[in-house]
């Protein structure tokens, strides 16, 4: 299986799937002498775990994260700190439960990749999806971690869940803060009570449903990415659309840009305090000509409803013949809610990878 790494110099390499002894991956290109303790990987982490509400799926996983190599530590050092060379995460799973999937070993799960992987490999994992299940996503909230690290505190990456199946939140009721006050990662408090009723009507259905998810990057300097092939408006769309269940990616205004008119759409430029202009506007989202403006960086993905259900669904075998399917396990009621760490830590990836880039052709 070919395509497991992504990034140019900030590269992160992924392993594992979801009912194997464990997951992770490897980061090559992180500079050195950086702080990087198991500690700072495992605050992100942590934000990310499942079994941490009613509204996710109940499998018990602690995400411990070991680091295996890349750093070192002495009584020279205050902490441990990264060397240079490649650093090897290492999460092991602890309550894999393979048996939940005897009954679907050779039924297709509508919406799930079972088919595809059977018909480019000529074998799959059954239990829980293997190396397409949104386990792996752990590894890459690990290596989001340690991006953050190379981007520094003057970067702020955070996201924000903004609609749960038809239910949207109220933008002029937006709060950050409310994110970190309730399940659903929602910045409308009044949204995530109505999300909890419907939430639980939807399991109680048998059904799932699907989400927005919104991610921004603040404190971005202008002039990261490249263009024509190296925009960072499209590495950061590629890098949203890599993550399981996605499947729509904008950037700044999006699809919306295609109702505005010219003048509307257009971000007006004043000449600001420090030198730079001040746009009075920002549906560019960050990014012109693939290259950051300065403003913060926007973008959002459609993720679809979790393709695992109790409501029986039409498939066929592994033999070809028609067959009914209902999942059974332990399965999230929307999916993209555990997507808003993920999200951030694409872009915190895709964000080191530009800054180490833009240093290396310009020394600055």
């Amino acid at each position: 299986m070919s395509h497991n790494t992504f990034g140019h110099l900030f590269r992160v390499t992924t392993w594992g799937e979801s009912h194997g002894p464990a997951i992770g991956c490897v980061v090559d290109g992180c500079p050195p002498g950086l702080p990087l303790s198991a500690a700072d990987i495992q605050f992100w982490l942590n934000r990310r775990a499942p079994g941490s509400s009613r509204f996710v799926t109940q499998r018990r996983e602690p995400d411990e994260v070991k680091i295996l190599s890349g750093v070192f530590e002495d009584d020279r050092t205050e902490g441990p700190l990264t060397t240079g060379a490649p650093i090897s995460l290492l999460i092991d799973n602890v309550d894999q439960r393979g048996k939940d999937y005897d009954d679907i070993r050779d039924l297709y799960r509508p919406g799930h990749a079972d088919y595809v992987y059977d018909a480019k490999y000529g074998l799959r994992d059954y239990r829980g999806g293997g190396r397409s299940s949104a386990r792996e996503t752990a590894a890459r909230v690990a290596a989001g971690a340690i991006a953050r690290r190379i981007l520094g505190d003057a970067i702020t990456i955070r996201a924000a869940v903004t609609q749960i199946g038809k239910s949207a939140i109220d933008r002029a009721r937006w709060d950050w803060a409310e994110t970190e006050n309730n399940p659903f990662w929602c910045p409308d408090a009044e949204a995530a009570k109505q999300w909890e009723a419907l939430l639980d009507e939807t399991r109680k259905d048998g059904n799932s449903l699907g989400a927005i998810v919104e991610v921004e990057a603040t404190g971005v300097p202008p002039g990261w990415g490249a263009p024509i092939y190296g925009k960072l408006d499209a590495e950061i769309a590629g890098a949203l659309m890599s993550i399981n269940a996605v499947k729509g990616v904008e950037i700044g205004a999006g699809f919306g840009a295609a109702s505005l008119t010219g003048a509307e759409n257009a971000d007006e430029m004043r000449a600001g305090s420090d030198g730079r202009p001040s746009f009075l506007s920002n549906h560019a989202g960050g990014v012109l000509g693939g290259i950051s403006t300065g403003q913060p960086i926007v973008a959002r993905m459609a993720i679809k409803p979790t393709s695992s259900i109790l409501t029986p669904r039409r498939t066929v075998t592994r033999d070809g013949q028609n067959a009914d399917i209902s999942t059974k396990g332990r399965h999230d009621p929307c999916v993209g809610i555990r997507a808003a760490p993920v999200a951030e830590a694409m872009l915190a990836c895709v964000l080191a990878d530009a800054m180490l880039r833009h240093r290396g052709q310009t020394g600055r």
